[in-house]
Parts: structure tokens; C-alpha cells; sequence
């Protein structure tokens, strides 16, 4: 998932740090960890890409589980009111990924988001955030670490180690390909570990990234030349 973070931007307003705050508090005590109940035949990919500092696009692609193939691609861009401060990155991408959720013609079972789920400072990554908004079974498959200590999985494709802050075990370090740099998966909301990690592996075919988001990553960066 790729941002936009201006090198000179203004400290964070105090007032919104303490709304934004309060805000992840509250879905904290919403946030559901369980064993996935549905049958899993659509899964969707997403991702967000920012265009400079204010305009986002945002691109949901729809697959079939688990033959993997693409059945609907669909996109949003917006502008972005809302500062980059870290930590809350998800609060200026949710809005956009939303918009862009609603012109999918069919929904999915599960939907996997390019970025974090739980493995975040609040529990509140993304894949997380999208899953509260929707009532949706979301797992994150995020490319880098925020947040935890790791010891680094065997370099053979699906070694896997876990990824554990204070004292929880927040996501799996998984090897989706040989000697490549692992991914990190979590649960965002109405999934557990154990199943994201069986679903990011049964979509990782011969690249790194699970086919989900590997495919909202390319279509982001194709939509991307679109509007520009």
C-alpha cells in the first residue's frame, strides 16, 4: 500500500490526535477474532495508492476462491482531507476504499487488504478498519512490520514464524515464495490467524504477494496512469 508523506508537514492537530484516538478506542471493543463462518467462493483484493498529498485511489479486485480468477476490477479516487499522521493512516484510506467497495456488482465472502489487520500499535490496521465499516471477514497481507518481534521463517515457501507484541501473537510471518522476503498476515475482523494464513497461502501462486493483492496492486498502478 503505497502513501504519500510530505517531508515537511505540520504537527498533527491535538484535537483531532484525541477524536482519532477515541475513535480507534471504540472499534477496539467491536473488533471480532474468530474462526471464519462462511463458505469462502469470492475473495477480493484491495489496495490504495496516493496520487501527491491530497488525492487517493483506491481499487477493489474481485476473484473466484479458489480457482483465483478475476471476475470484476473497480476503482475510486477522491481527494483527502485528513493529514498524514502515523499511526492513523487508515482513517484517510477507509473513506476512499469504501467508495470504491460499493461499485463492486457482486460482494465477496472475504476480502484481503494490502496492509495490516491486527499486527498494528491499536489493533486498528486497515484490513481492520474496512472490516468494522462493512461487517466483513477482512485479513491483512501487509509487505512490512509496524509493530512486534519476529524471529525470521525458514527460507523455504510457506515457513512461517510468529510475529508477537505484548505478549499476543498478532500475525504470522509467512514465506510465500522461496527465498523472498516474507509477508506478514493478521486477521482483521471476523477472521482468525489460522485461516488468513491458509487463505494467503492457498492465493500465493509463483509471485510474493497473494494473487489478491498482488492484482489490486498492479490495477492501482494502472488506474493510476488513467487519471493522471
Amino acid at each position: 500500500m503505497a502513501y504519500y508523506r510530505p517531508y515537511n508537514s505540520p504537527p498533527p492537530d491535538p484535537a483531532v490526535m484525541r477524536q482519532l484516538t477515541a475513535q480507534q478506542h471504540e472499534m477496539q471493543q467491536r473488533i471480532i477474532i474468530q474462526k471464519p463462518k462462511f463458505e469462502l467462493k469470492l475473495i477480493a483484493g484491495c489496495d490504495s495508492s496516493f496520487i501527491g498529498e491530497d488525492t487517493i485511489l483506491s481499487v477493489f479486485v474481485l476473484l473466484t476462491y479458489p480457482e483465483l480468477e478475476v471476475v470484476e476490477k473497480v476503482w475510486h479516487h477522491d481527494s483527502v482531507e485528513l493529514p498524514y499522521i502515523p499511526g492513523f493512516l487508515a482513517f484517510r484510506e477507509a473513506p476512499n476504499l469504501l467508495k470504491a467497495y460499493e461499485k463492486l456488482q457482486q460482494k465477496p465472502d472475504l476480502i484481503m487488504v494490502d496492509g495490516h489487520g491486527i499486527s498494528h500499535p491499536r489493533r486498528l490496521g486497515i484490513a481492520t478498519h474496512l472490516g468494522l465499516h462493512l461487517n466483513k471477514p477482512t485479513m491483512g497481507v501487509a509487505k512490512k512490520v509496524l509493530v512486534g518481534k519476529y524471529t525470521e521463517p525458514a527460507t523455504t515457501k510457506g515457513s512461517l514464524s510468529p510475529l508477537v507484541y505484548k505478549d499476543e501473537v498478532i500475525a504470522n510471518v509467512l514465506r510465500t515464495k522461496d527465498n523472498v522476503k516474507p509477508v506478514f498476515v493478521s486477521p482483521g475482523h471476523l477472521m482468525d490467524l489460522e485461516a488468513a494464513t491458509e487463505v494467503a497461502m492457498a492465493c500465493a501462486t509463483k509471485y510474493k504477494l497473494p494473487e489478491p493483492t498482488r492484482l489490486a496492486d498492479h490495477y492501482a498502478a494502472v488506474f493510476k496512469q488513467e487519471v493522471k
